[in-house]
């Protein structure tokens, strides 16, 4: 068996295994570690949970995601009920700033705008909006507008590296102005 094929079936396998995932829907082919999905799920919770899969799998280098989010009938919603029901989600969620984040709907696709602190909340917004019915995608464009001093930020990431499971030694850590830069090499896409 070639390598692309051991790969396949192991990114079969492991779509076999994540039980948010139809795999009988989907389709993969393997090229040098790059993976294609194609198929149709039924929401789009189930497409990036197939996605994460994919990147758990050792000797995938790269996923090109090609499926389709086919919403059942029964499930689909108006983009005027998606846009409200995401601004009320937003309002409950302790960790997106209040009226920071915007919100489009087209087609049941959802685009994210505005600006936050730190990234864990545009994560936090964007989380919001990946399980709700009727959604096909969520492109996320909020800007993240850190407010921390770049004079110290160098020192801190390398003291948070040292008490995480990461190999420190591996990493290297440049900051220059307000951009910081991580390079080297981890054992996992993760």
């Amino acid at each position: 068996m070639t390598k692309d094929t051991l790969l396949q079936q192991a990114v079969l396998a492991e779509l076999n295994w994540e039980p948010r995932v139809t795999a009988s829907h989907i389709g993969v082919s393997a090229d040098n570690g790059v993976v294609t999905l194609t198929g149709h799920v039924e929401n789009f919770a189930e497409r990036r949970a197939a996605e994460a899969a994919v990147g758990r799998v050792s000797g995938v280098k790269a996923v090109v995601e090609k499926i389709e989010v086919r919403i059942p009938f029964a499930m689909r919603r108006t983009d005027d009920r998606i846009a409200a029901a995401v601004l009320e989600r937003l309002a409950w969620d302790v960790v997106v700033p209040q009226d920071r984040v915007k919100v489009k709907v087209e087609n049941g696709g959802i685009t994210l705008a505005g600006d936050v602190d730190w990234n864990f909340q545009s994560e936090a917004a964007e989380d919001a909006c990946r399980r709700m019915q009727g959604v096909v995608s969520v492109l996320n464009q909020i800007a993240i507008k850190p407010q921390l001093s770049a004079s110290n930020v160098h020192e801190k990431i390398m003291i948070a590296l040292h008490r995480s499971w990461y190999a420190p030694m591996k990493i290297k850590v440049t900051a220059d102005g307000g951009k910081v830069r991580l390079t080297g090499s981890v054992r996992t896409w993760h």
